[in-house]
């Protein structure tokens, strides 16, 4: 199995300590910026920061998706996504920028083997930078709306 990997990055114009509280808020911020691929999004304990406990699942495609159950982690400038149900985990960096922020979002897992691997280690990096670039603009028009 190798690791697959999909990355996206914005920059944000509110400070640091804002983005990364939005981006910590799962009870409020988080419900309402998720992109349309995300269903039935839910705490299932905390709500804000580590410990938070959520479960959603992501409709990468028409026919593929993931049920997440994550446990939320935080170290710094970082938010760590780990999913129970599997090797997936998406980490938020919030670091200073100019007078704002850069926000940089990474999620991998171990991928497929075979044909089967190849296209998901051609194909669903693509698609899920899409799908992170989403969720990164709705953080912004939020933040800076």
């Amino acid at each position: 199995m190798g690791q697959v990997t999909a990355t996206a990055s914005i920059a944000i114009n509110a400070a640091p300590e804002t983005v990364s509280a939005a981006l910590a808020d799962y009870a409020t911020v988080r419900p309402a910026i998720l992109p349309e691929n995300y269903r039935d999004f839910r705490v299932e304990s905390g709500g804000t920061g580590a410990g938070t406990v959520v479960h959603w699942i992501l409709q990468a495609t028409e026919k593929r998706q993931r049920d997440v159950t994550a446990d939320v982690t935080v170290s710094g400038d970082t938010i760590t996504e780990t999913d129970r149900n599997s090797t997936l985990v998406t980490t938020y960096r919030v670091t200073p920028s100019g007078t704002g922020s850069q926000v940089d979002v990474s999620t991998s897992w171990k991928g497929a083997t075979g044909i089967g691997g190849f296209f998901e280690r051609t194909f669903a990096p693509k698609g899920l930078s899409r799908i992170q670039t989403a969720q990164l603009t709705n953080l912004k028009t939020r933040l800076e709306g």
